[in-house]
């Protein structure tokens, strides 16, 4: 494949301390999004590269947070998952600093991409994090637009393989994350969150008719919410210890726009320990809940995917509950080459007691390493995941998986 980037460099006479070099990184996921403003992330990174275009990948893609220039960089990219099957398209960031004043906050950014797949999926979208006064102030933002065939097996935790339907929407989503550090490694937050969804298309009398599905017809939500995130990690892409946790909910009401009233709460734990030379254990429990009896289609959870049960298309299960465990050992071998192996447990249901070991759901699989920035540990991420049934899937992505 093919990678041509375009990039502008300007000078800003500025110094950053070297302790910021090694850094921790603020992640924050999409209540209820769900899929495509995570998903557009995603599949900005699932690239297909041979050996001969890494390093020039690496240039393109990495970015040092003690950059002492603003970069733009435009690139266009070719892309395949579970879901899109080829993709093509074009991606552009801009990272720089908010003030040159600022020497100690970490490099802001902005990314725009547009993605179109073989399948007919139209995927655009902004999105950026930017850093204020020292990080006392965080932003986040996401904007995106959707035009996506997709699948459906029905609600629950009991579907089978051979109910595959084809549906299709168009989806506008807006989310903004407004946070501010209240204690060392400490951040509380404000967010908000819209989306609207039109032009849906599905198989008359099929499972949406069938089980009612809430969603199944033009709709919209708008909410506002609240976070507490707590992160001691040591690195931004490749951390060997720390902790991370972060615990948001979104009340989605009339008073708000929402044309659905309900709550979203997100509970995201992850650990991460030493396990010998140049090794690595990493744990994450994730909860992803509903309260509300008219959540809408695409604020539900949706199990599978390429960051948590690999091997599962997103959305393989839906309901109005998820939760999911998972770990991954993770070594480097020799240069800039490293293996992993990973396996993980989880389920969906429509009420939190639901959430039990019956039709459990599991995944497990390994991958392969390639360091792109060695000194940043931004990693190639080449895994195949395999799940319960006929679930299975190969993934090619920047980063870990979390």
């Amino acid at each position: 494949m093919l990678i041509i980037y375009y990039k502008i460099v300007k000078y800003q006479p500025y110094k950053t301390s070297k302790s910021k070099q090694i850094m921790t990184r603020f992640t924050t996921y999409n209540g209820t999004n769900g899929l495509f403003c995570i998903y557009m992330t995603h599949c900005i990174r699932r690239l297909w590269l041979s050996t001969l275009l890494l390093p020039g990948f690496s240039t393109v893609m990495a970015q040092d947070s003690s950059s002492k220039t603003s970069k733009l960089v435009v690139f266009p990219a070719m892309t395949r998952s579970i879901e899109t099957s080829w993709a093509f398209g074009g991606a552009a960031s801009y990272t720089f600093r908010a003030s040159l004043k600022d020497t100690s906050s970490r490099t802001s950014s902005v990314q725009l991409g547009a993605l179109y797949s073989l399948r007919k999926q139209l995927v655009t979208s902004v999105r950026g994090t930017q850093y204020l006064k020292n990080e006392n102030w965080i932003l986040n933002e996401q904007v995106s637009f959707s035009s996506f065939p997709d699948k459906f097996w029905g609600l629950g935790k009991n579907t089978t393989d051979d109910s595959e339907e084809d549906y299709s929407f168009k989806q506008m989503y807006v989310y903004l994350h407004f946070m501010k550090k209240i204690a060392p490694r400490l951040f509380a937050g404000l967010l908000y969150e819209y989306q609207r969804v039109w032009n849906i298309s599905y198989q008359p009398g099929g499972l949406f008719d069938q089980q009612q599905v809430v969603g199944r017809n033009n709709y919209h939500v708008s909410g506002l919410g609240l976070s507490l995130t707590y992160d001691s990690r040591n690195h931004a892409f490749y951390p060997d210890k720390g902790f991370f946790a972060q615990a948001y909910f979104n009340h989605f009401s009339p008073v708000t726009g929402s044309q659905f009233p309900f709550t979203n709460i997100v509970v995201d734990i992850r650990k991460y320990m030493p396990a010998g030379t140049d090794a690595v254990f990493a744990a994450q429990a994730w909860l992803f809940g509903n309260i509300g009896k008219a959540v809408p289609l695409r604020s539900q959870a949706a199990f599978g995917g390429d960051n948590v049960m690999r091997g599962y298309y997103h959305g393989r299960f839906r309901d109005l509950q998820q939760f999911a465990l998972q770990g991954e050992y993770r070594r480097y071998l020799f240069n800039r080459i490293g293996l992993v192996a990973f396996a993980g447990i989880g389920n969906v249901a429509h009420e939190l007691n639901g959430l039990n070991l019956k039709q459990l759901k599991y995944s497990f699989g390994g991958g392969i390493r390639y360091a792109l920035n060695a000194s940043e540990k931004l990693n190639l991420r080449i895994d195949y995941g395999i799940g319960k049934g006929q679930n299975s899937g190969l993934y090619f992505q920047l980063a870990e998986a979390f």
